[in-house]
């Protein structure tokens, strides 16, 4: 090879490894614009980032405002709510000891009337013996004035009398130690209608009874309750009518209603919580005899074993009187 030939092929190298460089250049050059390209695109995430960080922040300091307001809230509403806490606490206490002092004055009055209409019976018979002596003796023996005051004292003595055995009958309930037992009520409404058998024939009374279970109770209270019962059923009855009579029982749960359904007089509504009220009367005694004492002892008996009574009425169709009593085991007489 001759040195111009070697000089040319030198150049020809030369020139290839420039262009290989500036090919290289170029695509670095490329490669530099996409890198470029693409700090460009993250600065712009960055940024929108960025914002929405901000964005978020100021969400999070908003709810961090309103969680800091609603704890204000919150913190004020149960301070409240111990205030009221403490004030229901001294009302309650102040209620319980009202209603201890209450039940001592309650059972101090019903000593007081029970000793009082026991100890006041024995003067007044004998001032109703006398005055019943001097009616006998001396009637029509005196002017007609004179007969007409003894006859006064003699129907006030009566009725006095009446009064005070109804007092003892009312206070009695609540002097004996309550011990429920299981007790037939067949057998105590059996028990007052011996006690009111002379009422029943007077009046001619017709009666119909289903057969009553065993229930939690003072077995002569319940007869008591039976006989005012049913001797109100035959004294509040239509003027030439005979008294009808239904004595029912129905189990609810683990009580029993027993219902006294008659075909009288009835009564107002209006009336149905008065008439348990002791010597509460809807009548003169001129129209029906009584002391309004009845009613008021069997919402005792009742109350004081658990239950309750009521009356459903329509004036001049009858009354049905309920009350409710716990049955025993079983339940069947």
């Amino acid at each position: 090879m001759t040195s111009a030939d070697g000089t040319a092929l030198d150049g020809m190298q030369h020139a290839r490894a420039i262009m290989n460089i500036l090919e290289d250049f170029s695509a670095e050059k490329v490669r530099l614009a996409d890198t470029e390209r693409a700090i460009l695109n993250i600065l712009e995430d960055a940024s929108d980032e960025r914002d929405r960080l901000g964005a978020t922040q100021k969400a999070m300091l908003n709810i961090l405002d309103d969680f800091d307001a609603e704890k204000t809230k919150v913190e004020h509403f149960n301070q409240e709510l111990l205030r009221e806490n403490r004030e229901r606490r001294v009302i309650a206490q102040a209620l319980g000891e009202s209603a201890a002092d209450l039940a001592r004055s309650n059972a101090d009055l019903e000593q007081f009337a029970y000793v009082a209409s026991h100890d006041l019976q024995e003067p007044l018979r004998m001032v109703a013996n006398y005055v019943q002596l001097l009616e006998r003796r001396y009637q029509g023996k005196l002017d007609p004035q004179a007969d007409k005051y003894i006859g006064y004292a003699v129907e006030g003595a009566r009725r006095m009398q009446a009064l005070i055995a109804g007092l003892l009958e009312y206070s009695r309930v609540g002097q004996s130690e309550l011990k429920p037992a299981p007790v037939s009520a067949d057998h105590a409404l059996d028990q007052a209608l011996a006690s009111l058998r002379g009422a029943l024939e007077e009046s001619g009374a017709q009666l119909e009874r289903d057969p009553l279970p065993l229930v939690l109770v003072d077995g002569g209270q319940l007869a008591q309750v039976f006989q005012n019962l049913v001797g109100n059923a035959i004294k509040f009855r239509r003027a030439g009518e005979k008294p009808m009579i239904r004595i029912t029982a129905e189990a609810r749960g683990g009580d029993c209603v027993f219902s006294v359904a008659d075909q009288g007089i009835g009564l107002d509504t209006q009336y149905s919580d008065r008439i348990f009220q002791i010597f509460q009367r809807l009548h003169t005694r001129s129209e029906y005899a009584g002391t309004g004492i009845g009613l008021s002892v069997c919402k005792k008996v009742i109350e004081r074993h658990g239950g309750r009574v009521w009356v459903d009425s329509v004036e001049g169709q009858g009354a049905t009187f309920r009350f409710t009593l716990k049955l025993a085991s079983g339940g069947e007489s």
